[in-house]
């Protein structure tokens, strides 16, 4: 979609360097990563949270997957993403196992932080992914922080940083950006915009129509896309990316989703409307992308069938891993905290 013209923008650039239109190879990689979420967060929610096995609380992105994985494919694996709860498929991405995934969030040695820390609490800098932090506003000046590094060492690479709707009613959202802006940082802001912050509608807790319509205030172009489609945000996301690498600081997409869950595992979301509930699951991501793929004739049935069943055999082997797995011996709690020098 175009830019917000509802307000003086700064000029977008369309530099060479935009995300083509995608193939086969695109699509099937998009299919795979938004699957192998879909059925890691179920086999969380849906199994082992109910079953006792998890440690802590469960956060899931079902009905968001497309943002998460069209973003994340933009990214070269050295730029330096921040992800919110509710994106797994970047650790995919970046290269983590459902079973270190599994593990964590069983609190087991095998998991990403060897059984400390909360489940969604993981990152690893050698690929360049970088926990969570629980409020999740204060990822942005963290994140602009990172992309000031990024300029200070002359790096040809970005940070991205995925929010939420309600983190932009933060101050500490504000004021990252505002630094971002300012000096001029290659900060790709990506926004969630499920509709609701935990149990409050977006109406009722920001007078203007987008989040993008935020952008402008700092001098940021800001773009909005339908978050349900894997290459819609696969494009605004390249933009985004070639936009900051040219040196003209932060871009902001927009991605309009639906939350299909409640706020977590415990939360029943009675206060969401069926009727809402209902008309975005007939605009489910993956099987958009499904009949996409089956439309341009980049897969067929049988194929996408055969995607579902490995993914099915590959979190099952993960699972059972991730079971045997020990439990962190007591001793070893001081262990990997601080930086032994």
């Amino acid at each position: 979609m175009a830019a917000v013209n509802s307000l003086a923008l700064p000029r977008v650039s369309r530099l060479s360097a935009e995300k083509p239109d995608p193939d086969a190879g695109l699509a099937q990689k998009a299919l795979y990563f938004m699957s192998l979420m879909r059925e890691v967060e179920d086999r969380i929610f849906r199994k082992l949270y109910r079953q006792g096995k998890i440690v802590g609380g469960v956060y899931t992105g079902r009905g968001q997957e497309a943002i998460s994985v069209g973003a994340g494919l933009t990214a070269d694996p050295q730029d330096v993403l921040f992800p919110c709860h509710r994106d797994m498929a970047l650790f995919f991405i970046r290269g983590f196992h459902p079973r270190e995934i599994l593990a964590q969030y069983m609190g087991r040695v095998g998991g990403v932080t060897h059984g400390k820390d909360g489940n969604m609490h993981m990152g690893d800098m050698r690929k360049r992914i970088v926990a969570i932090i629980s409020s999740l506003a204060t990822s942005l000046p963290v994140a602009a922080g990172a992309a000031l590094a990024l300029k200070y060492q002359g790096s040809r690479n970005c940070a991205y940083v995925i929010f939420g709707d309600g983190s932009t009613s933060r101050g500490d959202w504000h004021e990252g950006v505002n630094l971002a802006a300012v000096q001029k940082l290659p900060l790709v802001l990506i926004c969630n915009n499920n509709a609701y912050a935990y149990s409050t509608p977006i109406e009722k807790q920001m007078a203007c129509a987008n989040v993008a319509d935020r952008g402008p205030a700092y001098g940021i172009p800001s773009e909005i896309v339908e978050g349900n489609d894997v290459f819609a945000v696969y494009r605004a996301v390249g933009r985004a990316r070639a936009h900051v690498l040219a040196g003209l600081g932060p871009y902001m997409v927009e991605c309009k989703t639906f939350r299909m869950t409640g706020h977590a595992a415990h939360d029943p979301a009675d206060y969401v409307p069926k009727h809402l509930l209902e008309e975005w699951a007939q605009k489910d991501p993956i099987q958009q992308l499904e009949r996409l793929m089956l439309a341009k004739g980049f897969a067929t049935p049988d194929e996408i069938e055969s995607t579902h069943a490995r993914i099915l055999e590959e979190v099952d082997e993960a699972q059972a891993w991730a079971e045997q797995s020990p439990f962190p011996d007591p001793s070893d709690l001081l262990k990997g905290v601080y930086e032994e020098i």
